[in-house]
């Protein structure tokens, strides 16, 4: 494992000792970035040490994180990230671009991204010898801490607003959480659970307060990095020339803003590391019913404003990001912008996916939805390579999937009700 340094806060730039500081800056509130030893890193590893492994998991990267593999025989813990990545050559051609792929998140064991911050989380928390894991959510990041939790024989608590999706609310309770539901949102559970974890003791996993959520998503990062070079050397057959052409851009849904930071956290580390020369260009994709941070970034300030936010996609709706900063940051150092799209556009998105075969929940369906609006806008041009990140299953949310679709017929068991529909 890496010398972990310390922390970095995000907004005043104050650096602290792992002891001296827990999840936010002690100063201003600002969200912490762990600080690796990076000198230490490059002296002991080069790109190929990582290359050559053969784990096919997060784990991979251990000499990026800061913190131990965990213990035991294989477990879901063992089996989350290095996720799949598809080519979409039928939606290539609808939107007239020559790359295009998709990384699908769904593949991991609670069937969501946020699987890669629980992971690194509850590993931490056993570290610690917290005997209990908190955090509020929509059920995506619940879910996977209460897998992750249970894999570990860790117990959870989860705080989840009153209306998050039933399918969500099975997989906390079938992996054995205690299950506690809030009359209102999402920004009540969380703030609920930093008062219970601040009376309790317990280790709060809250996306945007806990620093080593980014470091789990981050990893996100480094596989596309890998997969990248991978692909790089399929056009030119040679690794030196990675440069010679425009750089990767990568459509993110964005709520807190987590997602979307930690991918920038893992570029950067890259970059620190002389591992890449350049950054992928990252645009972010918010609900036009929950575009706190989207607004932040059209203002072009830090200021992120709440707002009232009601979307058809529950993962990101959010009414004050806690992760907002990092979030406008990670576009805007990219040379990235941000996408606002509606309800109904991420319906269709959930329809146009499914035709590629791919089962994408709203919040994962609104990073297509954003590049759709881009390429018709110019944003995109049709010789950029272009990955989009599904964040989610189909399965989270059946309801919403249904909205997509026409019902299916029913009719008779006969031919002759059949050859009527044909």
């Amino acid at each position: 494992m890496p010398t972990f340094n310390g922390y970095r806060c995000s907004i005043c730039g104050s650096e602290y000792l792992s002891g001296q500081a827990l999840y936010l800056c002690p100063r201003d509130g600002g969200n912490l970035d762990v600080v690796l030893d990076i000198e230490a890193i490059k002296k002991k590893y080069e790109p190929q040490d990582i290359l050559s492994r053969t784990e096919t998991s997060l784990w991979r990267y251990l000499p990026l994180l800061p913190i131990s593999q965990p213990e035991g025989d294989s477990t879901p813990l063992h089996a989350v990230g290095w996720t799949p990545v598809f080519t979409l050559r039928k939606l290539a051609d609808e939107l007239r671009l020559s790359h295009l792929w998709l990384k699908d998140e769904s593949r991991n064991p609670t069937a969501s991204f946020k699987d890669r911050a629980s992971a690194i989380v509850v590993t931490r928390a056993r570290e610690m010898k917290s005997n209990v894991v908190v955090a509020a959510s929509t059920g995506n990041a619940g879910a996977a801490l209460a897998g992750m939790a249970a894999a570990a024989n860790q117990k959870a608590v989860i705080f989840a607003p009153k209306n998050a999706p039933q399918a969500k609310v099975a997989q906390l309770l079938v992996f054995g959480a205690q299950v506690i539901l809030v009359d209102g949102n999402y920004d009540d559970a969380f703030d609920l659970a930093v008062q219970a974890s601040k009376e309790f003791g317990w280790y709060c996993r809250n996306t945007g307060y806990n620093p080593f959520t980014l470091e789990g998503k981050k990893t996100a990062a480094f596989e596309i990095w890998e997969w990248w070079l991978e692909a790089h050397r399929d056009w030119h057959d040679e690794e030196s020339a990675l440069d010679d052409h425009a750089p990767l851009t990568i459509f993110v849904s964005v709520g807190d803003g987590n997602i979307i930071s930690g991918i920038h956290k893992g570029f950067k580390d890259l970059l620190a590391l002389g591992w890449i020369s350049r950054m992928p260009r990252i645009i972010g994709v918010q609900a036009q019913g929950s575009a706190a941070v989207a607004n932040a970034f059209y203002a072009e300030t830090e200021i992120i404003e709440p707002v009232s936010a009601q979307t058809v996609a529950d993962s990101i709706s959010v009414d004050l990001p806690r992760d907002g900063v990092r979030a406008v940051r990670a576009a805007k150092q990219t040379n990235g912008t941000y996408i606002v799209v509606s309800d109904e556009e991420i319906i269709e998105a959930i329809a146009r996916l499914g035709g590629a075969g791919v089962f994408a929940e709203p919040a994962g369906a609104a990073a297509y939805a954003g590049l759709v609006k881009a390429a018709r806008e110019g944003i995109v041009q049709s010789g950029d390579p272009i990955l989009v990140l599904n964040t989610g299953s189909g399965l989270k949310d059946v309801r919403a999937a249904m909205q997509a679709v026409s019902p299916a017929p029913i009719i008779e068991p006969s031919l002759a009700a059949l050859k009527k529909i044909l």
